[in-house]
């Protein structure tokens, strides 16, 4: 899924290589996210958005004896997953085409599920592909009301862009709230855990790195329709409005707020 910067020009594809700039805070989540897993002799389990292979390579970890599949609608992270992990099969496929029956002892949707809509069929769906005593492992970020994304959707509509950026801010799917998804998953599993974490990241940089950080993620679906030069104007706005929020601590580090929305439903 994530900006080299040669990345972020013209039409934005997922770039493995900006993703990875901040490997070890974004995989601190899905190790939270799998420890919460209950123990199951899994054979089979599939990590869906695998990225560049930094989940399934915990994914794998966390059940040593299963076959493990990767999946990814980019071809720049399936071949880094596959470049990080060879021993592990990984594909390029889109979540909304999977059609693999299972049964799955584990799936994992680690920070993927927010870019795709429907969840109140989506979830189910998934949720029958799992074996009896299985789980569907998701993390979600849910920072849609930070600053940060605030401020794209600002930057956004006040600016020569605006036109072109209108539809930008509806990329993600808005979460919904704890109760409805265990509304929604209760009646599918035995049991449904639910749980939110605010991370707090220091990142070295100040503004320059919240950018950094979001051109991987969050800022694709402004900067995709963009042309390099309006790319480029639309990052310094953003950078200003981000320095102003995200005021940097005398050694320069600022702490990036990062809110996370976690389950696990077994069936």
């Amino acid at each position: 899924m994530m900006t080299e910067d040669s990345g972020v020009h013209g039409k934005m594809g997922w770039s493995s290589k900006q993703y990875v700039t901040f490997e070890s805070e974004r995989t601190r989540p899905v190790r939270d996210l799998l420890s919460a897993v209950p123990d199951i002799a899994a054979r089979s389990v599939v990590d869906l958005g695998c990225g560049p292979g930094n989940s399934t390579e915990v994914l794998a970890a966390r059940f040593p004896g299963a076959t493990v599949t990767g999946l990814d609608s980019s071809p720049d992270m399936i071949e880094a997953a596959r470049k990080r992990l060879p021993a592990l099969r990984f594909e390029v496929a889109a979540i909304e085409a999977w059609n693999e029956a299972g049964p799955f002892d584990a799936i994992l949707a680690n920070a993927v599920l927010q870019w795709l809509p429907e969840h109140a069929t989506l979830l189910p769906r998934l949720i029958g592909k799992l074996a009896p005593g299985a789980s569907l492992a998701v993390q979600m970020p849910d920072n849609l009301d930070e600053p940060a994304h605030r401020l794209m959707r600002d930057v956004a509509a006040d600016g020569p862009w605006a036109g072109k950026l209108a539809d930008a801010a509806g990329a993600r799917t808005t979460i919904e709230g704890p109760a409805w998804y265990f509304g929604l998953l209760q009646q599918h599993c035995s049991r449904v855990d639910i749980w939110r974490t605010t991370y707090h990241h220091p990142l070295t940089g100040g503004a320059d790195a919240i950018v950094e950080w979001f051109k991987g993620s969050g800022l694709r679906p402004f900067l995709a329709p963009l042309a390099a030069d309006e790319q480029a104007a639309y990052l310094d706005r953003y950078r200003a409005a981000v320095a102003q929020a995200y005021p940097a601590l005398p050694d320069g580090t600022v702490l990036l707020p990062f809110p996370r929305f976690f389950i696990v439903a077994t069936r």
